[in-house]
């Protein structure tokens, strides 16, 4: 089974930060999931949520602040005080952190809710620009986006986000001409997601973590898991 840390190794550390990314790439795992969003100067930050009052102690839409404002506040003191001050990261930063491992960078594109126009361009000039273009997945829930990945850059690997199940999903991922569907683990051993397996659809489950779902994924055949407690499930699959 592979394993993706999700906002990188999150259980143990503040999600998205950099000393999250560095955790998780001191593991043998196949790769990092991390989201983007864009700033009011047009700067690719990564963030889960559109407001950063959740993860920092600053608050507004992050589109709506330069990445100087975002700077500013602390990323990492709601999760625990040893973590205190660690900024909000950039793509280009946390693409350097893995320039030189072998992991693979999932990036989620956050446009569904906000459209950020051109942000599919920019995180591809990133990825470009530190080399990592084949290591790449880009995935979203805003299945347009992923549409205009592929037609700027067809060799990209992308993955369709789903929260909830499609009941013919082989039929619609054809159509929508997607690499990859990413789903969520609460509907992942369902019957359509049986059958795009079957069909030959690249199967990856998020937000994997206790060890008997991701037994119960490997047994079905999964290609990937999407988690946030890695080294549980490094530990598990080495086993």
């Amino acid at each position: 089974m592979k394993i993706y840390a999700h906002r990188g190794y999150s259980a143990r550390y503040p999600e998205n930060t950099l000393a999250s990314f560095r955790a998780a790439a001191s593991y043998p795992i196949e790769g990092v999931e991390l989201d983007v969003h864009l700033s009011k100067d047009r700067e690719l930050v990564v963030i889960h949520d559109e407001t950063i009052q959740r993860t920092s102690n600053g608050n507004g839409f992050v589109k709506d602040l330069t990445l100087q404002q975002l700077k500013q506040y602390d990323y990492g003191s709601w999760f625990g005080k040893k973590f205190k001050g660690e900024p909000i990261p950039t793509l280009g930063e946390v693409l350097q952190l893995f320039q030189h491992t072998k992991h693979r960078i999932n990036v989620e594109i956050k446009t569904d809710r906000f459209v950020y126009g051109g942000i599919e361009e920019l995180v591809l000039k990133e990825l470009i620009k530190y080399s990592m273009l084949e290591r790449a997945i880009i995935s979203s829930f805003d299945h347009e986006a992923i549409k205009r990945v592929k037609k700027l850059k067809p060799e990209v690997e992308t993955a369709a986000l789903f929260s909830n199940i499609i009941l013919q999903p082989s039929e619609y991922m054809k159509h929508l001409q997607a690499d990859a569907m990413h789903v969520s683990g609460y509907y992942a051993l369902r019957k359509p997601v049986r059958m795009a397996l079957e069909d030959g659809f690249i199967v990856r489950v998020y937000t994997v973590n206790r060890e008997d779902h991701a037994l119960a994924l490997a047994s079905l055949g999964v290609h990937a898991i999407i988690t946030n407690e890695v080294e549980k499930m490094v530990t598990l699959f080495q086993n």
